[in-house]
């Protein structure tokens, strides 16, 4: 599931031109070529590309794509630093991140209060 969500991150990525370079393998050894894997995290360096990934994100049919997202935000801002500003241990992050977790609302509230960003609902477009 993992990664068919980081293959689904990478695509949704390279939409907004934020992708390394075409063709390069997610995985966690380095290819022929000596290229490191892709990793998200190091392309959310701010707020505009933070909230739009994490759009894509939740437009996708998978759950657990928003999650990814979220880890690779939390990931690119530091998972140590969002514990505290979320009040949130920081196993209980982990926790609530992982791949298949049911976070409760309150908790993707706290994480997404102290990354910056809030939800809001839209009319679907016809």
């Amino acid at each position: 599931i993992i990664e068919q969500a980081a293959s689904r991150a990478y695509r949704r990525l390279s939409n907004f031109g934020l992708a390394p370079i075409a063709g390069v393998v997610m995985t966690k050894t380095k290819s022929p070529l000596g290229l490191a894997p892709f990793d998200a995290a190091d392309y959310l360096t701010d707020e505009d590309t933070i909230a739009e990934y994490l759009t894509a994100a939740l437009e996708d049919p998978n759950p657990d794509m928003f999650l990814v997202a979220v880890r690779d935000v939390a990931r690119a801002r530091g998972m140590t630093q969002l514990a505290k500003d979320s009040g949130l241990g920081r196993e209980s992050l982990y926790e609530a991140l992982a791949a298949g977790s049911k976070p409760r609302h309150e908790t993707i509230q706290k994480i997404m209060r102290a990354l910056g960003v809030k939800f809001s609902a839209s009319v679907l477009q016809a």
